[in-house]
């Protein structure tokens, strides 16, 4: 049968939020030593970033990033990265067991972050420090000159505020890999005081409260309810964390629905902050930072951690512990980014209540950019391409429309939609982007597709209307397919899994026509 995927009268969502094409850097791994910063690199600037990474980084189209962590957050001290490098503290880092430089602090990252185009997403410590730390940080980083630390700053060659706005108070809090994790009450109080604090130094920030660092901890919920509604008039959005991968070769139907885990995490969550509100009688909605997201081959982690934990608990340890190791250094396949194409489709879809969201990580580490040392190159892995595609040809408005699909049955799910599909539509530069996934591992499937309906677009186009006439034209058509789901890009073939045309036709009444193989994405940029 033929799927079509229809604009209606109610197909409205919200704007699209553009903090939605979000990133994450954490010090772990590669990400950072070795990932945006390498000062031995040929392309190395003058502040030792590496400008290969940089230069997809802008191609990639990311808007903001959160920095520091992440895990390595709660044990961290955010002065040790800043003023003169020479002067800086080498330290220990709990959350990965490795050793932490300093080389690149929030100093450094602001000048990236600058040389980058994005906005900052900063991350305090609630695991060994908490309020008077965060308020510390606050002034150093947004503080008009005059202050003791505000002044520390400009003498670290920094003038003018960083203008710093959105902060996550601490990072996964309930998990028991946290250092200083804590009870739903004990974080409650805390986020609620320190959020109190910071509101009152500058009231125009946006503060993102700890969520459950997934839907799969025991408190999941009620940690949201308990709170959001104990800390509900200084917090403006709550963080949301999952991540997926393929179970093995028997789950890929299963692996490629993933999306539809996301669709109830997320409305689990907005149901805790709405009950929040009313509780409060509150005049103002808790946003959603889904700020951890993609696809995580966790399970190769946890075996790899097991093993070190069994190796390190012989007796006591004086060796020192590595600099910017390999660490969660998945390489992509197909299926990997058809996977991720869904996700973002969903966080589109339900952008009313996700408002900020921030794929992790940005490089190396569970990343869409690899980075080879010693000089080597940069390159694209699968999973680059459906974000590079929604971050930068996703504006205006978000439309959820009506697809009249088969389903396929998995076991995790029940039935679900072979295809998903989004549209955006900015009326006043006409143009509009269509994202699609084929999410059926055995069958391709034709899709029709009416968009007549967006506001603006004449929907009343003769039948006999030339194409070339139609009020809807296709500007670009891509598909990212391969017959082997599990082929990768790779540093000897950076380029074995790109997107390629999609044939796609354009009848006499506006309507596009195309086909989507098994496990695929595709995206459809059009004007009118």
């Amino acid at each position: 049968m033929t799927i079509t995927i229809t604009i209606g009268s109610d197909s409205a969502v919200a704007d699209v939020p553009p903090r939605m094409f979000g990133s994450f850097v954490e010090h772990v791994g590669r990400c950072v030593y070795g990932g945006i910063y390498e000062p031995d690199h040929p392309t190395a600037n003058a502040d030792g970033f590496r400008q290969d990474v940089l230069d997809l980084v802008r191609e990639l189209g990311v808007t903001c990033v959160r920095y520091p962590g992440g895990n390595f957050v709660s044990n961290y001290n955010w002065e040790d990265g800043t003023g003169p490098k020479e002067r800086r503290p080498v330290r220990r880092d709990l959350a990965w067991h490795q050793t932490e430089t300093n080389q690149v602090g929030i100093d450094d990252f602001h000048k990236w972050s600058k040389s980058a185009g994005t906005e900052i997403m900063l991350a305090v410590n609630l695991g060994t420090r908490g309020l008077h730390a965060a308020l510390e940080e606050l002034e150093y980083v947004n503080g008009a000159p005059g202050t003791a630390l505000a002044d520390r700053r400009v003498a670290n060659g920094i003038p003018e505020p960083m203008d710093v706005k959105m902060w996550c108070i601490g990072n996964e809090m309930d998990g028991p890999w946290q250092v200083g994790h804590m009870t739903p009450d004990e974080y409650a109080a805390a986020v609620d005081k320190v959020a109190h604090a910071m509101k009152l130094a500058e009231s125009g920030l946006e503060l993102v409260a700890c969520g459950s660092s997934s839907a799969h901890m025991p408190t999941f919920g009620q940690w949201e309810r308990t709170v959001l509604t104990k800390a509900y008039d200084n917090l403006d959005f709550v963080s949301c964390h999952a991540y997926y991968y393929e179970r093995g070769a028997s789950s890929m139907q299963d692996y490629l629905a993933s999306a539809e885990d996301m669709k109830q995490f997320i409305a689990t969550v907005a149901a805790c902050a709405d009950e929040a509100k009313a509780a409060n009688k509150g005049d103002h909605d808790i946003a959603l930072s889904f700020d951890e997201w993609g696809v995580w081959y966790s399970d190769v982690w946890n075996r790899q951690e097991d093993e070190w934990k069994a190796a390190a608990g012989e007796g006591l340890h004086h060796e020192p512990w590595p600099v910017a190791p390999h660490l969660l250094e998945d390489i992509y396949s197909a299926a990997d980014a058809v996977v991720e194409g869904s996700l973002m489709i969903t966080l589109l879809k339900h952008c009313d209540r996700v408002r900020s969201a921030s794929r992790a990580q940005l490089v190396n580490v569970i990343a869409p950019i690899m980075a080879e040392p010693d000089g080597g190159p940069a390159w694209r892995q699968t999973v680059f391409y459906p974000f590079a595609e929604a971050a930068r040809h996703a504006k205006g408005m978000v439309f959820a429309p009506r697809i009249d699909a088969p389903v396929i049955r998995t076991e995790a799910y029940g039935e679900v939609d072979a295809v998903d599909a989004v549209v955006t539509w900015d009326e006043t530069s006409r143009t509009g982007l269509l994202l699609a996934v084929n999410r059926d591992v055995s069958h391709a499937h034709d899709l029709r597709i009416d968009l007549t309906a967006l506001p603006g677009v004449n929907a009343n186009a003769p039948s006999d209307t030339d194409a070339s006439d139609a009020h809807v034209a296709i500007a670009k058509a891509i598909v990212l397919h391969d017959d082997d789901p599990h082929r990768q890009n790779t540093a000897d073939e950076p380029n074995a899994v790109t997107p390629r045309p999609l044939p796609a036709t354009l009848g006499g009444d506006g309507r596009i026509a195309c086909s989507l193989p098994a496990i695929s994405w595709a995206a459809i940029e059009f004007t009118a």
